[in-house]
């Protein structure tokens, strides 16, 4: 691993565990075993640390989530479920902290800081793909739908984070069928 990656991996579970406020330079340094110059060849500051973070996760994220939905056969609307039981998985995880973007916002609420807009932008992405779900479907009210799905994505990432549950997860698929039912029969009905 790249003494750069190396701070990445390091900075992200340390911003994710304790917050982006919370963690020092210092820390981050002494926990990667990195040379502060190290750390100032590859980013100019915290803030641009946790930009490369943000990207990095984000990259990540989106090429995950990309082989859960395409792992197995299944309908574009099959997938658009499929995304709940992402969701399960992953709120049931041990590592399961909440989502680090839903933090950046939290402690960056300036809407016009770059890393608040970093966050906004990776949500943005997932709701396309959400978006793009629904469209394939081809499902009725599609931009209700899909801002209903992605609203309850988020619910759920807060209220599982909260409770320490994955029950909120279990519920929300249960009510994500259901809104695609109820969008199949308004689709039927036109």
């Amino acid at each position: 691993m790249s003494k750069r990656d190396q701070l990445l991996d390091t900075a992200w579970r340390l911003f994710y565990r304790d917050g982006y406020h919370a963690t020092g330079i210092d820390r981050i340094l002494a926990e990667a075993d990195v040379a502060k110059m190290t750390l100032y060849k590859h980013f100019r500051s915290k803030e641009e640390l946790i930009l490369a973070v943000l990207k990095n996760r984000s990259d990540l994220f989106q090429e995950s989530f990309s082989r859960f939905l395409q792992a197995k056969k299944r309908t574009p609307e099959q997938r658009l479920v499929a995304v709940f039981d992402w969701l399960i998985g992953w709120v049931s995880s041990k590592e399961f902290r909440g989502c680090s973007f839903q933090k950046a916002m939290a402690e960056y609420q300036d809407l016009r800081d770059p890393i608040h807009q970093a966050a906004l932008a990776h949500k943005a992405t997932f709701y396309g793909e959400i978006r793009r779900l629904v469209a394939e479907a081809g499902l009725g009210n599609p931009k209700s739908l899909s801002d209903q799905l992605a609203l309850l994505v988020e619910g759920t990432i807060v209220r599982a984070h909260a409770t320490g549950s994955p029950a909120p997860a279990v519920h929300a698929k249960d009510a994500a069928y259901a809104m695609i039912r109820s969008a199949r029969g308004s689709k039927a009905g036109k």
